[in-house]
């Protein structure tokens, strides 16, 4: 469940919530089940993981750390900002790629 925490952390700073602010959002989760989650120490229920899927707009593998897959929903952008994000995406591919290089 670490992987699980992680995700849920980088998916709240994404949007730019506190912990309180994601809690106030989201149905049946206070803030100290947030945190729980987030540090590994507090499990979610099925529920829970359907909500925040929802609310993060992402799978549940990938929450869960079975995918490593995020699908993004691109309908509400412009050309424009699908292609710099493209661009951004192909730019951290070859970042990696350089780094798997150097250290093999």
């Amino acid at each position: 469940m670490e992987l699980f925490g992680l995700r849920l952390k980088t998916l709240r700073l994404a949007k730019d919530l506190t912990q309180e602010q994601l809690a106030s959002k989201l149905e049946d989760i206070g803030v100290g089940s947030v945190s729980g989650y987030e540090r590994g120490s507090q499990r979610p229920s099925v529920e829970v993981v359907i909500e925040l899927c929802k609310y993060f707009n992402v799978s549940s593998d990938f929450l869960l750390g079975l995918s490593s897959s995020m699908d993004f929903n691109l309908a509400p952008l412009t050309d424009e900002q699908v292609t710099y994000i493209m661009g951004l995406i192909n730019l951290f591919v070859k970042q990696n790629e350089m780094c798997h290089r150097k250290n093999t």
